[in-house]
């Protein structure tokens, strides 16, 4: 299928941030004039520059994001859309809220580009990263009245443990939690690498992957509540779309795009009882069609621009009529 071809317009030259599968977004989120859009992971409004430049002249947009870093580069961005879109500084939990305050009762598209961006991890005092040190924080809404250091310092050996096995799938988790416990109090990143690939970086040896690389992703996913956020849009999402309408979700790695992955799964079945069972008495019914059966992933080119891209996984859903 031959896709149109939209352009970031040298976005990469303008803000910290290049957005992931931009192309493959819009082709498969299909805007159009007059549609409604929901851009719930914001950022610095790159993939929101695509819907509302190939939905002119009249596609209107919301634009979510709790890091207002992220929303005063956005709105910078989208200038030349001015009175075509919306942002606002909130959890795309609670996209339906500014729905409501603009009199909108569906959506013909929402985008949910999930994780850590570029241009977070980039800003050394965020503390996503351990490449330099900085402050253990991990906040992607500066508000948040728990960061990484309250995480690290204040669990207990095996509640730090199971967080690290749960979240950052790290197999050697109690060995990195008795750790950390033993070397706490730790204020900095590379305070808490250190100790980490003290603890097990042998176990490493001759993977690409660093020893904290894990344990950095499960304080991230806990401290914003990364996965419960996925569970409880997921249902809006379907509930708002108008028939026809999709969902674009793009995950980074394999805790997030299992959820969504089931969650289409289920949404997309008519009967969920078990397959012995003779006759149906759940009476659920599919109200999606899974439009992407495996997963888009990026491809070599855009890999080699952009190396963070390469775990994205994107997948599309889209809104059954009767429904």
């Amino acid at each position: 299928m031959h896709a149109t071809q939209f352009s970031p317009h040298g976005l990469e030259d303008e803000i910290p941030h290049y957005p992931v599968l931009y192309q493959e977004t819009i082709q498969f989120m299909k805007p159009r004039s007059g549609g409604y859009y929901v851009d719930g992971t914001l950022g610095a409004g790159g993939h929101a520059f695509g819907i509302l430049e190939a939905s002119s002249p009249d596609g209107k947009l919301i634009g979510l994001d709790v890091d207002p870093q992220a929303l005063i580069l956005a709105e910078s961005r989208l200038s030349p859309f001015i009175g075509r879109y919306t942002i606002r500084r909130m959890s795309y939990t609670n996209f339906m809220e500014s729905m409501q305050e603009l009199g909108w009762v569906g959506v013909d598209g929402i985008l949910l580009d999930l994780g850590v961006s570029s241009m977070q991890l980039d800003t050394v005092e965020r503390g996503f990263s351990f490449q330099t040190d900085a402050p253990l924080d991990m906040r992607f809404d500066p508000d948040n009245p728990r960061n990484a250091e309250d995480l690290v310092n204040d669990l207990s050996e095996s509640e730090l443990a199971n967080l690290i096995y749960l979240y950052g799938e790290e197999r050697y988790s109690r060995r990195v939690s008795k750790a950390i416990i033993q070397a706490r109090p730790l204020k900095t990143t590379q305070q808490l690498a250190s100790v980490i690939k003290q603890a097990i970086g042998s176990k490493y040896s001759g993977s690409r992957l660093h020893p904290a690389t894990r344990t950095f992703q499960a304080l991230r996913i806990a401290v914003n509540g990364e996965l419960d956020a996925i569970g409880k849009v997921l249902p809006q999402a379907i509930h708002t779309l108008f028939p026809g309408g999709r969902l674009v979700v793009i995950a980074f790695h394999s805790l997030e795009d299992r959820l969504v992955k089931e969650f289409f799964r289920k949404e997309s079945t008519d009967c969920l009882c078990p397959s012995q069972q003779p006759i149906c008495t759940c009476g659920h019914k599919a109200s999606v069609q899974v439009i992407t059966r495996h997963p888009i992933q990026p491809g070599e080119a855009e890999i080699a621009s952009n190396i963070r891209s390469r775990s994205a996984r994107l997948r599309v859903v889209q809104k059954l009529p009767e429904f």
